[in-house]
């Protein structure tokens, strides 16, 4: 997991720029947040509770004095350096009663206003003031100096909260936009790396498992960075903050928070110790069910022939519901911890604190303690709308990570870079010196096969299924190198030269052509812009199938739905020879082109063959005998082995396994 947070981090770096400035909107953005409470604080201490404080009689009236009784008043903060103070008095808020002193206070202690008296007891000492009560007019004159100053404190916290909503949105459209460009990147590396894979990597791998590499683990990894990371790197900033204001507001209430740090560092670490176990489980699951999915809709008819509809159901409901415990077992465990822990764990540190306060450990004994007090709540809600953002993210977290680890394997795998070069047309002669292959260790499937094929001559494989002739053409086209032997073009070896430029003067036609989304002419051309309309258009008419294409609504551009389900196999067939011959390869494989196509469609292909092998070399896999007559050359293996080889003249002569073959061909047509 340590490598693959590196290699996250690498790929964020690609991006570090716009991650920066968001961090540093976030950072700045925070601190206009953070702000509030000390101006609450300020509100609270000294323009609202700071009338219980001394006040001087003053001489002159100006904005800060209060007049009260025919005198004038003025507040001991409200003085400047050399004014002239006159008598104290004081004002002090006993209960829901203000009473006004005029005098200075001996000592400060519990007080009580009783018949008309301010009663002071500190200890064993009882002291006793001449006090009146304040009407709420004359209360309001001694508020009215603070007034203007909480206007202007309440302005600026208003513009602070505007301010830090605005730079909160440009930091989140940066970091979103930053991940969406992360995960384009990712995602263009993933499908980059299977055009690298080798062939027998998708032998052993279902088709739904690695579309599910691409989308969902992608995707997951987009919620790391759009939601995990803002959540994190938001949280941990604004916890940073916190834990700073507070030891600003004071030392003592900083110290007491900062042991719930560790508690959630332990949490985390708790958690993704059995997250991970279960978010591995679940990906898998997906995996397997987008395999099953795939599987399903591509042999929708064969299961349907076959009856398989309740056992294919039967086989999706176990994936699924394997996929369902183990996402209620994540549930279970998101659910004990994360928001539940989070208040449990603050709870206990309010009830901590007013135990503390009610026992004096703060030395709270002043109304000026009371603005700390709120600041201090104020900062400790605030410190867990953090951690439980955190904590609530840790299941995406472990996802994302389960779901990098499985992106970065398929990023692993062994490739070969795409080469975009390009070779020198050959001419086309082929030999094949000794070749041993084997798909699994000394499991051979070719033994000392040995043959040449020379430039525009026809090779023929024949032989029963299994015998080794799809291996040759394997071989030839480097989708598998050999074990043993050498495999040359134009005295060559294959080897040497890039599987790319190599395959770039091959072409091949299957037996069930693929075809892509698109239309009849993009089909042909492939999209490639060296191949234009005009040869697009020529090809179509070289191998027959002009006419049968421009009786369709649009003609070769007709649209083409996936794997041409709506065209004819013949129709299908007709375009891979079209793409084949617009490709203009110097060698040509045919594997069973004709096996499945009707009879006046094979005659229509025939006659296109003739076009398509002039001046190339082709090589023929055919179970059908007759159509390999005129080859120059038959190759019949059996078992990995070339058993005979020569014309079909030659090889009826030699009445061997080619004359058996055909001989029973002919009986089975004529029956």
């Amino acid at each position: 997991m340590k490598r693959t947070g590196k290699r996250l981090f690498q790929y964020a770096l690609h991006f570090k720029k716009m991650l920066l400035i968001a961090l540093l909107l976030l950072a700045i953005g925070i601190s206009a947040e953070l702000a509030g409470p000390f101006i609450a604080k300020q509100m609270i201490d000294r323009h609202i509770l700071g009338i219980d404080s001394s006040w001087y009689e003053v001489a002159s009236m100006d904005e800060k004095a209060v007049s009260y009784n025919d005198k004038m008043y003025k507040r001991t903060d409200h003085f400047s350096g050399n004014e002239t103070r006159g008598r104290e008095v004081r004002i002090i808020q006993v209960g829901r009663h203000v009473v006004f002193v005029n005098q200075a206070l001996t000592f400060e202690g519990t007080t009580q206003w009783k018949n008309s008296q301010l009663i002071v007891t500190k200890g064993a000492e009882v002291k006793l003031y001449p006090a009146q009560e304040l009407n709420v007019k004359q209360l309001y004159a001694f508020y009215k100096p603070e007034f203007n100053s909480i206007l202007q404190l309440a302005v600026l916290y208003f513009a602070l909260m505007v301010v830090g909503a605005l730079l909160t949105y440009g930091q989140r459209f940066l970091l979103q936009s930053a991940a969406n460009r992360i995960i384009q990147k990712m995602r263009i590396d993933v499908f980059a790396q299977i055009q690298r894979l080798p062939i027998q990597y998708f032998d052993h791998q279902p088709a739904g498992k690695i579309v599910s590499r691409i989308t969902n683990d992608t995707e997951a990894i987009r919620d790391l960075y759009v939601q995990v990371l803002a959540n994190f790197f938001t949280g941990a900033i604004y916890i940073a903050g916190i834990l700073g204001a507070l030891f600003l507001l004071d030392y003592r209430l900083a110290l007491f928070t900062i042991p719930i740090v560790p508690i959630l560092f332990i949490w985390i670490r708790i958690y993704r110790k059995y997250a991970s176990k279960y978010n591995h489980e679940i990906r898998e699951r997906l995996s397997l069910i987008n395999g099953i999915i795939n599987e399903t809709i591509q042999g929708m008819s064969i299961i349907r022939v076959f009856r398989q509809q309740k056992a294919t159901l039967q086989e999706f409901e176990q994936l699924n519901q394997e996929h369902l415990m183990y996402s209620n077992k994540m549930l279970n465990l998101n659910s004990i911890s994360t928001h539940n822990l989070v208040h449990v764990i603050r709870n206990i540190a309010l009830l901590c604190l007013i135990a503390m306060f009610g026992g004096g450990y703060f030395g709270v004994g002043t109304a000026l303690s009371i603005g700390v007090v709120y600041a201090f709540i104020d900062y400790l809600n605030r410190l867990f709308q953090p951690i439980v953002g955190m904590l609530n993210q840790l299941a995406n977290l472990e996802k994302a990570l389960v779901s990098a680890d499985r992106v970065f394997m398929l990023l692993d795998e062994e490739g070969t870079e795409v080469s975009t070069g390009r070779i020198e047309r050959y001419r086309g002669n082929v030999k094949f010196e000794g070749v041993h292959f084997a798909y699994l260790k000394d499991d051979y499937v070719l033994q000392d096969i040995t043959f040449e094929a020379k430039q525009g001559q026809t090779i023929a494989l024949v032989g029963h299924t299994g015998s080794g002739k799809s291996s040759i053409l394997n071989l030839l086209f480097r989708f598998y190198d050999s074990n043993q032997g050498r495999i040359t073009i134009d005295d060559r070896d294959v080897r040497e030269i890039p599987k790319q430029l190599l395959r770039q003067h091959m072409g091949i036609v299957l037996q069930d052509p693929f075809l892509f989304i698109g239309t009849i002419a993009s089909n042909v051309s492939l999209d490639d812009p060296a191949i234009t309309r005009e040869m697009v258009e020529k090809a179509l008419r070289d191998v027959g199938a002009a006419q049968m294409f421009s009786s369709l609504p649009n003609g070769i551009d007709e649209p083409v739905i996936e794997k041409g389900a709506t065209l004819s196999t013949g129709q299908r067939q007709l375009i891979s020879f079209a793409r084949a011959l617009a490709f203009n390869p110097a060698i040509l494989i045919l594997d069973e082109a004709t096996a499945s196509v009707d009879s006046e469609t094979e005659a229509i292909i025939q006659a296109g063959l003739e076009v398509l092998k002039k001046g190339r070399t082709t090589f023929i896999i055919a179970h059908r005998l007759s159509t390999i007559k005129n080859a120059d050359q038959i190759l019949v293996l059996d078992h990995g082995k070339i058993i005979e080889r020569g014309g079909h003249d030659t090889l009826m002569q030699l009445g061997g396994r080619y004359y058996q073959m055909y001989q029973l061909q002919q009986g089975l047509a004529v029956i």
